[in-house]
């Protein structure tokens, strides 16, 4: 999740070369209807915190709600809604500044899918 067009794009191929299935939206409130509609079809949520309409904590907390211990990785430039240390409190998992270097985000959503 993420709603600059560029960074989404470029995380999307990230991702994929990295080897996994990504679905890349930059509507929180399309995020949330399609996690709801089938919340066992995705292994693990990444998304901005400052989005339009619903923020990605907002998400983030919403997502957890529906599925219990639902890994969720806060990847952000910048943010005055949310601390790391307020994300852990929530049941995030990890809270990734951006940029990050592609070893770094590989390393860390591995590390997340492992727990």
């Amino acid at each position: 999740m993420d709603d600059e067009a560029a960074v989404l794009n470029v995380t999307k191929k990230i991702l994929e070369k990295m080897g996994y299935q990504v679905t890349a939206l930059s509507d929180g409130v399309r995020a949330l209807d399609l996690f709801r509609n089938d919340p066992c079809r995705f292994d693990l949520v990444i998304t901005d915190v400052e989005m339009p309409v619903l923020t990605g904590d907002e998400l983030a907390r919403r997502i957890m709600e529906i599925r219990l211990g639902m890994p969720v990785i806060l990847y952000t430039g910048y943010s005055r809604r949310i601390s790391a240390e307020r994300a852990r409190e929530m049941g995030i998992r990890e809270y990734v500044m951006k940029p990050s270097r592609m070893d770094d985000l590989e390393r860390i959503i591995r590390d997340v899918l492992e727990v």
